[in-house]
């Protein structure tokens, strides 16, 4: 198993950016695909963005696409997610999740390592 600790939360104006990043701790993190979700409060955890091992390939929600970059460093054990022109919508906490399975893709029920999150907030 890895331990995941996200960081780079903060409140940002609309407009703005904020770079997110996932430590991961324990077995190789570059055996592991990973990905960020995130939470609104009162609604469920939505799919944002995920990355392969080896960082190549990546897949993003339509909601995010062209304004948000997943991208890992393998050497530091750390998964980032640069977000630009930052929406009130982008409200959230935001989680890193990592699996270990071959196949894996936007269904948060297919990863099982989860950081605790760290809270995005967008101001008007």
């Amino acid at each position: 198993q890895v331990q995941l600790v996200e960081s780079g939360g903060g409140l940002v104006q609309a407009g703005g950016s904020l770079r997110l990043s996932c430590a991961a701790s324990g077995r190789t993190f570059s055996g592991y695909a990973a990905a960020w979700f995130r939470q609104a409060p009162g609604k469920e955890r939505d799919f944002v963005a995920r990355l392969t091992r080896s960082g190549i390939t990546t897949f993003y929600a339509d909601s995010v696409k062209g304004r948000f970059i997943i991208s890992r460093d393998n050497a530091k054990n750390t998964v980032y997610l640069q977000m630009n022109s930052l929406k009130p919508e982008d409200t959230a906490v935001y989680y890193c999740a990592a699996t270990s399975a071959l196949l894996f893709g936007s269904d948060p029920n297919g990863y099982n390592q989860w950081g605790q999150g760290t809270q995005v907030t967008v101001s008007s």
